[in-house]
This record gives structure tokens, C-alpha cells and sequence, in this order.
């Protein structure tokens, strides 16, 4: 099923974000991928992880609509990091798989449909939200997540977005 109207700015808007994200781990080796390059813990394997995780997660809360669901808390270690048995190549292509689950969902949902979020230790009481501003804050997470991973890639190795970008587009540099 094609996307169109709004349904189709917000896939367009988080494909471009995705990408934009990709740029930032591309080309890199998995033990790149899980090194500190700032004083932040971040690193490019568990930004990835966490943008995988993250959306995956919320498209699941659309999904289930479950008025009694709880965060669950033994993901907080977790959640940021590159685990051992993770690779750059499988991340990227869970990421893809994520996409396409998220475009197919888009394609029936109401985005006006209310979606209750799980409790938490900081959010002891429901709170509801529409659908399309859960969608907005995947796209929100994704976008502040490819700037932390832009500045981790280049104190890695040099690379950033803007120049991945411009070589994508032809332009060459001396």
C-alpha cells in the first residue's frame, strides 16, 4: 500500500532520519563501533542498538495498546550498548527490518488513536498520547541520537554527515 498525505511526511521524514543516522556508522568495523571517542559512555554500536530498540519498542506500545504495561527496568543497562554477540552489519539490518515494520503498521493506523504508556519508576501514573506523537518521538530520538553518533564518528576516524553526504552527491574535495 502507497503512503500518502501526512502518513506519508512522517515515513519520508523518518527514512531521511534513518539515513541521515546511517551515515554515522557506515563503513565502520564492530570494535570501532564500541569505542568511546568522548568523555560521554556513548558510542556508535550502542547508539545504533538504542535506535533499534527504541523504535521497535514504541511501535510496539502502538501495537498492544495495553493499559497495564510497565517499563521494564532490566533493559536501563542495557539499552545503550553494543552487546557482545551484536554486530554493526546485523544492527543495520535490524534497523531496516524495523523500518518496513514501521511504514506497514503506518499504513492502517489511526493517528489520532490514543496509546497508553507504560508506567515507570518517574511516570507512576498512565499516561496517554496519540499515535502520531509517539511517531514523532521516534523521529525525535532518531534526529538527537545521528547528532551524538556525528560527533562520536568524527573524533573516531574523521567522518562526518555533512561531508558522507556531499560524496554522496558527487562532490569531491582537495
Amino acid at each position: 500500500m502507497t503512503l500518502t498525505g501526512e502518513k506519508a511526511d512522517i515515513a519520508r521524514m523518518l527514512a531521511d532520519q534513518r539515513k541521515n543516522f546511517l551515515y554515522t556508522v557506515t563503513g565502520i568495523a564492530d570494535d570501532q563501533a564500541r569505542t568511546r571517542t568522548t568523555v560521554s559512555e556513548l558510542t556508535l554500536g550502542g547508539l545504533l542498538h538504542h535506535v533499534v530498540s527504541n523504535e521497535r519498542g514504541w511501535m510496539k506500545t502502538i501495537a498492544d495498546m495495553d493499559e497495564n504495561a510497565e517499563f521494564d527496568m532490566s533493559r536501563m543497562g542495557t539499552e545503550y550498548v553494543m552487546g557482545p554477540d551484536d554486530t554493526v552489519a546485523g544492527l543495520i539490518d535490524d534497523l531496516a527490518r524495523v523500518a518496513a515494520d514501521t511504514e506497514t503498521a503506518l499504513a492502517t493506523m489511526d493517528l489520532d488513536a490514543q496509546i497508553p504508556l507504560p508506567t515507570a519508576p518517574w511516570a507512576p501514573e498512565r499516561a496517554w498520547q496519540s499515535a502520531r506523537f509517539t511517531l514523532l518521538h521516534i523521529l525525535r530520538e532518531i534526529a538527537q541520537h545521528a547528532g551524538h553518533a556525528d560527533i562520536i564518528r568524527e573524533s573516531l576516524d574523521g567522518g562526518s554527515t555533512t561531508m558522507a553526504m556531499a560524496a554522496e552527491a558527487g562532490m569531491t574535495f582537495d
